[in-house]
């Protein structure tokens, strides 16, 4: 039986976008409609928050090449560099989108994918932010783009459409950045929870945390569940793998606008399940304006 360790005991509306920082050898991870940038040391067992936008909703974050994190809100991305005596983030980059960004992902060239929440009258999307700041529009008319990834030869991408219920897998071309040949992988039940935030490990399968499943699975690449680890939460909104072997997975949750005799006794913590039996691997780093 997997050991769940409650290592930080927030109460986030929305817990989400958990990081492993390898050069901090710490967590990151964000409370979206808050703001709240939060940090987590397993040296110590202490937790810490770091950074809180004015108003905008922080939707996610990567980790910059030169350690720096790269911020994403509402059409604006920034850079906030944890070392620094300053709390400020500079902006570097900004994107036309109609709402607020969700999920985003470094890929191998430094490239951000950056998914976006739908509005009042329109759906979301998915973009390509270019490391000069340039981006470009990959999939229009996404009901609630989430958790992203890639296969271990880098040349599959993995996208989340959580109200479709659905993770698709595309092309993906390194030198481009292109997605083509879109394809369903999965797609879970309506009435067992929604896929939301995901990750990779080692052997190439997939790790979708489900939202109002009350659950992480773990799926083999050709979408078959495998395994799969309950939490004391209803709504598990996001997974990564951390530690110096990569071999920890942790877990964000939400309590949202509920309270936790409903979405149950951990919701809105951070998570933590020492050694699953297979590693992950380190995310890749973005070069957002860098060069």
């Amino acid at each position: 039986m997997d050991t769940i360790e409650r290592v930080a005991d927030i109460r986030a509306h929305t817990g989400e976008g958990p990081l492993w920082h390898p050069d901090e050898r710490r967590l990151y991870w964000v409370d979206i409609p808050a703001g709240r940038l939060y940090r987590y040391d397993p040296a110590t067992d202490e937790h810490e928050r770091v950074y809180e936008t004015d108003a905008d909703p922080l939707g996610g974050f990567t980790i910059e090449a030169d350690g720096a994190l790269l911020l994403f809100t509402h059409g604006t991305v920034s850079r906030w560099d944890p070392s620094a005596e300053t709390g400020t983030a500079e902006p570097v980059a900004e994107i036309d989108a109609a709402t607020r960004f969700n999920d985003v992902i470094a890929d191998p060239e430094g490239r951000v994918f950056c998914g976006t929440m739908p509005g009042e009258h329109e759906l979301g999307d998915l973009y390509r932010l270019e490391p000069d700041g340039t981006a470009t529009l990959v999939v229009e008319d996404v009901d609630i783009a989430n958790g992203m990834g890639f296969s271990r030869d880098t040349e599959t991408f993995y996208f989340t459409e959580s109200e479709a219920h659905r993770i698709y897998a595309f092309d993906y071309d390194r030198s481009t950045g292109d997605l083509t040949s879109e394809r369903t992988l999965l797609e879970t039940p309506a009435d067992d929870g929604v896929p939301d935030g995901m990750t990779v490990d080692e052997e190439g399968s997939i790790w979708s945390a489900r939202w109002n499943g009350g659950r992480v699975v773990r799926y083999d690449s050709d979408g078959t569940a495998v395994d799969e680890i309950d939490l004391p939460a209803r709504k598990v909104s996001a997974v990564t793998f951390g530690g110096p072997e990569y071999r920890d997975l942790y877990l964000t949750t939400a309590l949202a606008d509920g309270n936790r005799s409903d979405e149950g006794d951990g919701a809105g913590a951070l998570f933590r399940v020492p050694d699953v039996g297979v590693a992950g691997v380190p995310e890749f780093r973005s070069r957002i304006a860098l060069e």
